[in-house]
């Protein structure tokens, strides 16, 4: 059996003064089901293995350690951090997850004053949430437009057209997330 968990239910089962008649009489099966589950001769339904976790107050990320996924970190150095220009704006992506629709990229992006981002033509599938960290900025966002300075928080479905301004006479700096991840490149 590739799922080998029953050592951990009857060593928890044992350390708790448990037998087996009380733990099948708890969950509604056999003790002979149980003995077969905790020896590794049979792989139990879910709501059955949920039962007996239930029933033995036993915590399922201990349950599944053994089988937990890597996820590993991933660490990007100022240094190495792409950057990129386009039409007055430059992008530096500080982290891009995976593609797909559970993904998502950051950005610091600097606005020249005058200078946007964005298109007033199209929007793209997905959301869109930045904090502006220095400077005054101007969303429009379909059709309406918002004022926002340091500090301020902004958050929108991103498939309505829109537009990300600097308003203000000095750069305007902004955090930016993006997802599902554009993979924007110059």
């Amino acid at each position: 059996m590739k799922y080998r968990f029953g050592d951990k239910l009857r060593e928890v089962r044992e350390r708790r003064g448990l037998t087996l008649k009380q733990v099948s009489a708890a969950v509604g099966v056999t003790e002979s089901q149980i003995s077969q589950i905790e020896r590794h001769k049979v792989m139990p339904a879910v709501d059955t293995l949920l039962d007996i976790a239930g029933f033995l107050n036993l915590d399922l990320d201990y349950l599944f350690s053994d089988y937990r996924e890597e996820n590993p970190v991933h660490v990007l150095k100022a240094s190495e951090r792409p950057r990129f220009e386009v039409e007055g704006t430059v992008y530096e992506l500080l982290s891009q997850s995976e593609q797909g629709e559970n993904g998502i990229e950051a950005y610091l992006l600097t606005i020249a004053p005058g200078s946007r981002q964005g298109s007033d033509e199209y929007g793209h599938i997905g959301r869109e949430m930045g904090i502006i960290l220095e400077g005054v900025a101007e969303l429009s966002c379909g059709g309406r437009s918002y004022h926002a300075e340091a500090g301020d928080s902004l958050s929108f479905s991103s498939d309505v057209p829109h537009i990300l301004r600097n308003s203000g006479e000095a750069p305007l700096r902004a955090f930016w997330v993006v997802t599902p991840p554009k993979g924007f490149k110059p």
